[in-house]
């Protein structure tokens, strides 16, 4: 129903007079899978126009609907030739979608979130970044989030200013020189994937690899630009006043600095200042128990 209108979209058509309570008869919308590159260009269709409307239609989906197909895999998508209609909009070929049964909705909750962090990006806000992920439910609100902000303003520090284009290119030992400097501290901290973003994340993901064998050249990130965009454009808050909210906020934290500053300066003459070594404490508590592991290791071949 939501892309009744659209040429770029079918479905099958449910054969009421052949279904009953236990058997669901469809009609039969075989054509070409649409990772069958020769028999696209045997039917003079385009794989990289194939690509670049599959994700159009996905990224619909998410943005617009705000209800996806969560397996598009190969299987479950064929390429139907249509006809050219002269002066129209018609691409030679629509997207035929079948088997509903993994669908992943994308509740106003998880939407605001996505603004949020969307917003957080492109101010380069750390903290921001952080409120998102706890906002979408990934990052469970009992996280030590101090460790995890100096790592995004590094992180935005490095790539930060870049198009998704860029990022692509962006040398692969950077992002490693950054996991070996920062991967302890993500590995410990406490993530979970909501069901509904867990499907949306294999959604894009295979999106992403389909698009990719069609077209080597694709970048999913070009293509979910213009929906983010969109998504800020278009949700209720208003863009401008969450950046304002922020600077707000800034001037407020920079109004009390002097004042907070002054009282750190009495806590040190007093000799009240207190630092956390919980993170250390853990680290030697895990080195205790493999020095414990390594032993028994050690005991159990003696005996054996």
């Amino acid at each position: 129903e939501n892309f009744a209108d659209d040429p770029r979209v079918d479905t099958p058509e449910i054969v009421w007079e052949r279904s009953t309570r236990r058997v669901l008869t469809l009609s039969d919308v075989t054509a070409i899978k649409i990772n069958d590159i020769g028999a696209l260009r045997a039917a003079g269709i385009d794989p990289s126009e194939v690509a670049a409307v599959f994700a159009e239609v996905m990224f619909d989906q998410v943005f617009t609907h705000s209800f996806v197909h969560a397996d598009p895999h190969p299987g479950n998508i064929f390429v139907t030739p249509s006809p050219v209609v002269e002066g129209g909009t018609g691409r030679g070929f629509r997207l035929t979608f079948i088997d509903f049964g993994m669908m992943a909705e994308i509740p106003a909750s998880l939407r605001d979130g996505l603004r949020t962090l969307l917003i957080a990006v492109a101010g380069r806000d750390s903290r921001g970044l952080v409120a998102a992920a706890q906002e979408i439910g990934v990052l469970l609100p009992s996280a030590d989030t101090a460790e995890l902000e100096r790592a995004l303003t590094t992180l935005f520090a490095r790539f930060g200013g870049m198009g998704f284009a860029e990022l692509s290119k962006v040398d692969p030992r950077e992002f490693r020189d950054f996991a070996e400097e920062f991967g302890d501290m993500v590995r410990s901290l406490p993530l979970q994937l909501p069901e509904n973003m867990l499907l949306l994340i294999r959604a894009v993901s295979l999106t992403s690899g389909m698009c990719s064998g069609l077209d080597p050249a694709f970048n999913v990130w070009d293509a979910a630009e213009p929906y983010a965009g969109r998504l800020l454009r278009d949700e209720s808050g208003n863009i401008v006043q969450a950046f304002a909210n922020q600077a707000m906020g800034t001037m407020s934290t920079t109004w009390a600095l002097p004042g907070r500053i002054d009282k750190i300066i009495t806590r040190l003459d007093d000799g009240n200042v207190t630092f956390d070594t919980s993170r250390l404490e853990r680290r030697l508590d895990r080195l205790e128990g493999i020095a414990r592991r390594i032993g028994s290791g050690v005991l159990f071949a003696a005996f054996l």
